[in-house]
Order: C-alpha cells, then structure tokens, then sequence
C-alpha cells in the first residue's frame, strides 16, 4: 500500500517552482506517492515532473475534475470529444511521468448541476469512459471514478453508484475511488461503501470532514481503516486537504474553499502521514486479536 500526499497540500500552480515544493513537501512529510493534479494539460511539463519525481523516489499519480466544457455526460457530441481528448492528453502526462493511475471526477464536469442526470447521459459517459480506458490500458494505465458529493456531480454520489456505473462498462481496468470526505456527506457510514466495493476499490482519498487536519472533524476513520483492512485494500491511499492559506484560483472557487484551515502544509502533511500510517497499523493488528 502506498501511502500519498495530493499535490494541492503543498501548492496552488504546477510551474517548475510550484513542482519543487509540492514534490520535496511530500517526500519531507514522510509519503510515498504525490497525487498531481492536471488542471491545465496543455501548460504542463511532465518531463520535469518527471525528472523531480526520480531524485526524490517518489511514486506519482494524477487526477483531474472536467468541465462543463469538457463533460463526457453532455448531451452535446463536440462536448464530449474535447473531454476524451483532455483526457487522452493526462495519459500522455501520466505515461511520461511513470505514473499508472489517472484518477477523479473523470466522467462528468465536476460542478453542481442544475438538474438530476438522464439514463442517456449516463449511457453516453460510460461509452466514452470506456474508449479512454481502452487507451489507457495499452499504456498499463488504469481509471478510478472518484464519488463525490451531490454539489459536485449527478452521475452517481455513492459506491453503489458507482459499481451500477462500472457494471455498464466493457473494460475490467476502470475502479472506483472512494473519498472520506464525501462519503462523509453522502453515505450511510464507513464501513460498508468499502465492502460493497471490495476488488473494485482501487484508490482512496483521505479528507477529514471540514478538509483540515485528520482527526479534528467528525469522518469516523476508525471505520474507514477496518473496511480497508476488511477487504485487504491494497490501493493508494492518499490525504487529501484544502485551505485558502494555498491558492488555485479557479478549483478553491469550484470547490468553494473560502477560509484558511490551516496554514503550515509541512506540519498538516506530516500530521497526515503519522495519522494514516497508524491506523493502518493499529486495524492490522486484529488480526493477532
């Protein structure tokens, strides 16, 4: 299991000085996997990146949210083609950096929509979700579909909804991504989303329920481990946080991050990585119960 710290703890812009910190924040805080996102693909140098992931032996994945401009749910055909082409340039992104997951709100624009969804737009989605797989897998790249909240997506908000998405594909390399945060919000409880999931989990995100320090809200982790620990989870785990103290204008303002949580990315990425990292250790130890 790699334990990751997402990119957006440490910065806000992905030039090569925004990489440096990012990467050399993750490495100092004790991870082994950064999650980068990709929200400006044609601006992005993966070969830097990867350069800067080498010296720090540091494992990497990517992730995006789409647009209404580029939503694989739209109605609208040329809607649908940009976002396959975002997408198909992220995997080149991931390729280069030596990366084998692309992961997020990758179905749909990750917004709050105005209406509930139709089955055509699911339909249509999963169509095109399954020609970006096809061409991620002849890179050994997989997908993971990220659940999020009701304000940020209508496809699916829940685990069962997302496995109801998966059984509509065609490709066996496309997981779901499970979020605390928004599990959180949406589901019943912890525990079961994970179960339900089972082999199909194939990345977690770690946020606490008001995205500052683990521990200090109310997401019930311990039953969050022992699902993982449950069903032998052996994915990416990674934290997950955001506050106005570190800045990209445009994903605060979609993901509504008006106040500062918290202000020292170093001493919040460490915390994070000591909080996982026992838990995980202390749900193994049942086993000797």
């Amino acid at each position: 299991m790699l334990i990751g710290a997402h990119a957006l703890v440490f910065t806000g812009t992905f030039d090569e000085a925004g990489l440096r910190t990012a990467i050399e924040g993750t490495t100092t805080a004790g991870f082994d996997l950064i999650e980068i996102p990709l929200m400006d693909p044609d601006g992005f140098d993966s070969q830097l990146a990867a350069r800067m992931l080498k010296d720090n032996n540091l494992a990497v994945t990517a992730s995006l949210g789409l647009t209404a401009q580029t939503d694989l749910s739209s109605d609208d055909p040329t809607v649908v083609a940009r976002g396959e082409s975002v997408l198909e340039k992220c995997l080149d992104h991931v390729a280069t950096m030596g990366g084998d997951v692309l992961c997020g709100v990758i179905y749909s624009a990750m917004s709050k929509y105005a209406e509930p969804t139709t089955e055509a737009r699911i339909a249509g989605s999963a169509a095109a979700i399954d020609r970006v797989a096809a061409k991620a897998a002849d890179r050994g790249i997989r997908l993971s579909l990220e659940v999020v909240n009701r304000y940020e997506s209508n496809l699916f908000n829940t685990g069962r909804g997302a496995l109801a998405y998966l059984d509509r594909l065609q490709s066996d390399t496309v997981s779901v991504h499970l979020d605390s945060y928004h599990m959180n919000i949406e589901e019943s409880d912890l525990f079961s989303p994970i179960l339900d999931a089972g082999a199909q989990l194939g990345y977690v995100h770690i946020g606490e329920s008001h995205r500052g320090y683990l521990g200090s809200g109310t997401v019930d982790f311990d039953e969050l481990f022992r699902g993982l620990a449950r069903i032998d989870y052996d994915g990416p785990v990674v934290f997950e946080s955001f506050s106005s103290a570190v800045v990209n204008a445009d994903l605060s303002n979609t993901l509504a991050i008006w106040r500062n949580l918290w202000e020292d990315s170093g001493d919040l990425a460490a915390h994070a990585n000591r909080f996982i990292r026992d838990r995980i250790h202390g749900v193994d130890s049942i086993s000797m119960h």
